[in-house]
């Protein structure tokens, strides 16, 4: 019967958290998939249940149904930065993530030695004073309109949830990702909603306890500049007045 359980609840966690039984797997150093686990074919390893605590913060007791608590001290999930990088000086620096980079960037968050191959920089101004700041390269067209694919995005770490606004972009890193979106709170409840500014990706909830560190977009760099004469620039805004005025009149 607990076999049972665990299982169940070993699989409702997997798909909770939108992983394949092969991607989950993986994750879990689990040879094959996780198809004899959620049947209740097959045991969960103590190794397992260690990673998924290390992970997820999952609550064991929970895992074989001792327990109502699906997750351990939920509210004391950290999203500040890591690791800090100095210069000779031991002043603080901002690394750049491109996204080769950000792929290994989730599995390697908490390792110094990881962070020496990143290129790093100060930026002597003022509003880059005070805070720890880091550089993500944008990938993929999720945000468009307002960043482009390659840009890079300059963000200042979040030190608490508190600090989530819906109005702000963040560089969300997921235990198996790194995605720039914005955050919306789901009252009641420890999870998030992850929304992209373009109309063709879908939002999706994830839990608080996935997320390894949060840093809100506070400026970006650009190579996608295109020039627009001041007359085009007229003429589109007079078309669109224009355009106005007979919606207006027509209602």
């Amino acid at each position: 019967m607990e076999q049972e359980i665990s299982g169940k609840r070993f699989s409702e966690l997997r798909r909770e958290l939108g992983f394949t039984q092969a991607e989950f797997a993986e994750m879990l150093g689990i040879s094959n998939t996780t198809a004899d686990i959620e049947r209740g074919r097959t045991k969960i390893s103590g190794l397992v249940v260690a990673r998924l605590l290390k992970q997820f913060k999952i609550n064991p007791l929970w895992l074989f149904g001792e327990s109502t608590e699906q997750y351990l001290e939920p509210a004391t999930v950290s999203v500040i930065p890591k690791v800090v990088t100095v210069d000779s000086s031991d002043n603080e620096n901002m690394v750049l993530v491109n996204a080769r980079a950000a792929a290994g960037y989730p599995q390697n968050i908490q390792d110094t030695s990881w962070y020496r191959q990143l290129p790093a920089f100060d930026l002597p101004i003022p509003q880059f004073r005070n805070a720890t700041y880091r550089g993500f390269q944008v990938e993929g067209d999720s945000m468009l309109p307002n960043l482009q694919p390659d840009d890079w995005v300059l963000a200042r770490a979040v030190e608490s949830w508190d600090e989530i606004s819906p109005n702000r972009m963040y560089v969300v890193v997921l235990t198996d990702a790194v995605l720039v979106k914005k955050i919306e709170k789901l009252p009641g409840s420890d999870k998030f909603r992850l929304v992209s500014l373009n109309p063709s990706y879908p939002a999706y909830e994830i839990q608080e306890s996935q997320v390894q560190e949060t840093w809100e977009v506070r400026s970006k760099i650009t190579f996608s500049l295109e020039a627009t004469s001041d007359s085009g620039l007229l003429r589109q805004l007079q078309q669109s007045m224009d355009e106005l005025k007979e919606k207006l009149a027509a209602g």
